[in-house]
């Protein structure tokens, strides 16, 4: 086995919840189980092809889980395991702090949309000028 050797302990979390989509992915999955047509809707910038390789590697580290449903159609549903739920905390200091670096570049002037998630959920995106 590959020795790991960190120099902080931050580099070990950002191993794990590292990269652009998925500390997105894990705040959409700590609300409860999603499947994958429900978090590209959520997150409609993503790919399929990154959607799945960031599922899968969360899984791989046991903070997702993923549940097959033996049907047809088949049914996939996506949610945090115990291990992930111990990351909510960390996932909501990073929305708040988000919101609040929102509002504080709005008050300088910046056009800054903050959809919520009835505003995802119905479709209802603003137009961009």
């Amino acid at each position: 086995m590959k020795q790991a050797i960190y120099n902080i302990g931050v580099e070990a979390t950002m191993r794990i919840i590292g990269g652009k989509w998925k500390p997105i992915i894990l705040c959409h999955l700590k609300h409860g189980r999603m499947r994958t047509g429900e978090l590209r809707r959520a997150i409609p910038n993503i790919t399929q092809k990154m959607l799945t390789q960031q599922l899968r590697e969360l899984e791989d580290d046991g903070i997702v889980a993923r549940k097959v449903y033996n049907q047809i159609p088949p049914k996939v549903e996506y949610s945090l395991t115990d291990y992930g739920h111990s990351l909510n905390k960390i996932l909501e200091d990073l929305c708040v702090w988000g919101e609040h670096d929102i509002e504080m570049r709005k008050q300088k002037g910046e056009n800054i949309i903050l959809l919520n998630k009835e505003d995802v959920a119905n479709d209802a995106l603003p137009y961009a000028d």
